[in-house]
């Protein structure tokens, strides 16, 4: 019998899980039948989810994985256990009768596959599921603020209160660690004419990483004009946000004039506060149809304000790629990293990069 470890352990590793929850989630799986997609199911959500939200992403991440929905959601928002419609998750022995169960190193291969295939060639259902399925957490930062914790800095007050509550009696030291806040994100997408093959994943790309951070993470739209989408990228439903965030932008799929947008975004929202020690994220091919000096000093005023500014252009991920257009090589000097971000495997690697920032 083909050994289905590597597939589970593939499938934590997918929904970027704490090593402890991982951990966790194979310890259970020793004591559950793997070949019942619902014990399955259920092992890896109670020890991988964290919380609440976790779960619509672990529900997306298992059916794209596994091509199984064990459970649904009742509309009293209790989930409850109905009969897996899918083959079983082991992998059948070769003779023994099993030929029509698929092997589960196929579905794993073919999710792979689909998240290295470039965005544009994607259909709307299979690029919201494979979204659903990214690690969507924003950056953080330490705060002024501490919190008691076992290790870290020696916290004296607390100790000496401790020793005078026990009378004199030795005590355990005490320590408090910074707290960790998230640090604000900005996302600028490039809107215009030439990124119109990408316009709509990279807004549905926004819309994740919006929603799973509302109070610290804004989006921008830049074409030959400056809109602010967040408060539309903000609404649950994807398709509705799109459909809201496309109204509100008046130059989609029009001319490029990106430093004068980031003129205007700096001059009205980034030198006010917004851009300030935030990790900055710019979604664009560089086809600069205005001043490409103008380009370069905007993002040298960009980079002075922000903690790190990323430049994500989907192009660097085709072969044969040169950074020649005037935009992108005036940009270069006062960016931190050039990523590629033309599908959902590079876009996971632009996740990282940001929560590393």
């Amino acid at each position: 019998m083909t050994d289905p470890l590597p597939g589970l352990a593939g499938f934590a590793a997918v929904l970027r899980a704490d090593p402890v929850r991982v951990q966790a989630y194979l310890a259970a799986l020793s004591h559950v039948d793997v070949a019942q997609p619902s014990q399955v199911y259920w092992a890896g959500r109670l020890s991988l989810c964290a919380e609440p939200d976790d779960i619509p992403g672990y529900d997306a991440a298992f059916a794209a994985w596994f091509g199984a929905v064990p459970v649904h959601t009742a509309s009293n928002g209790r989930t409850r256990r109905r009969t897996a419609t899918s083959a079983p998750l082991v992998a059948p022995v070769s003779g023994e009768g099993d030929a029509d169960v698929p092997e589960l190193k196929v579905a794993a291969s073919d999710t792979e596959i689909l998240r290295r295939r470039d965005v544009t060639t994607l259909d709307g259902a299979a690029l919201r599921e494979l979204l659903a399925t990214l690690r969507t957490d924003p950056p953080l930062r330490r705060s002024v603020r501490t919190r008691r914790s076992r290790t870290g800095r020696l916290d004296p007050d607390e100790t000496l209160r401790e020793l005078l509550r026990s009378g004199g009696e030795p005590v355990r030291l005490r320590y408090r660690r910074k707290r960790l806040r998230p640090r604000r994100l900005v996302l600028l997408i490039d809107v215009s004419g030439s990124m119109t093959p990408y316009s709509d994943a990279l807004l549905r790309f926004a819309h994740a990483v919006v929603r799973r951070s509302p109070p610290s993470t804004e989006a921008f739209t830049l074409g030959t004009r400056l809109t602010r989408v967040s408060r539309q990228l903000r609404m649950r439903d994807p398709d509705q946000a799109l459909a809201a965030a496309a109204k509100a932008v008046p130059d989609f799929a029009g001319g490029t004039r990106l430093g004068e947008t980031l003129r205007a975004f700096l001059d009205r929202w980034g030198q006010r506060g917004l851009a300030r020690q935030a990790v900055t994220v710019v979604f664009s091919d560089g086809w600069e149809r205005g001043d490409a000096r103008l380009l370069g000093e905007q993002l040298a005023r960009l980079r002075r304000l922000a903690h790190a500014v990323l430049w994500v252009n989907p192009h660097v991920g085709h072969a044969g790629y040169a950074p020649v257009q005037s935009g992108i090589r005036a940009a270069l000097p006062h960016v931190d990293r050039l990523l590629a971000g033309h599908s959902l495997a590079t876009l996971d690697e632009l996740l990282t990069e940001v929560r590393r920032a």
